[in-house]
């Protein structure tokens, strides 16, 4: 069975950072794409970042471009996204999810390209 868990959510202040994991069980970031998403209430889930380390591959959200970044630790089969110079713009729940099968580049930032999904993790920046 396919789970994912984020961690590392919390409150800062504008211009601060937090990195959020996601731990994976039931299957290798070797083998599979992740992909990090954020929503806010009342609003469509929003594609943040993408990585294939099959394909060598990253994708940013332009609204993150510079100040995100994603990575992964195959030794505790973990993903990170490290988010820097953090806005009142960026607060939502962030979610991690995983695909079953391949995702090309241009659907990467898609919901409806992920199949399974962690339970989200809050992120709140005051001004």
């Amino acid at each position: 069975e396919v789970q994912l868990v984020e961690s590392g959510g919390g409150l800062v202040q504008a211009g601060g950072s937090l990195r959020l994991s996601c731990a994976a069980s039931g299957f290798t970031f070797d083998d599979n794409a992740i992909g990090w998403f954020r929503q806010v209430p009342g609003k469509e889930r929003e594609g943040v970042s993408y990585i294939d380390r099959r394909a060598g591959t990253t994708i940013y959200a332009d609204s993150v471009k510079g100040r995100f970044t994603i990575s992964s630790d195959n030794a505790v089969n973990t993903i990170y996204l490290q988010m820097n110079s953090l806005k009142p713009m960026d607060t939502a729940v962030y979610y991690c999810a995983a695909p079953e099968g391949l995702i090309r580049a241009g659907a990467a930032l898609r919901p409806e390209s992920y199949d399974y999904w962690g339970q989200g993790t809050q992120v709140t920046v005051s001004a």
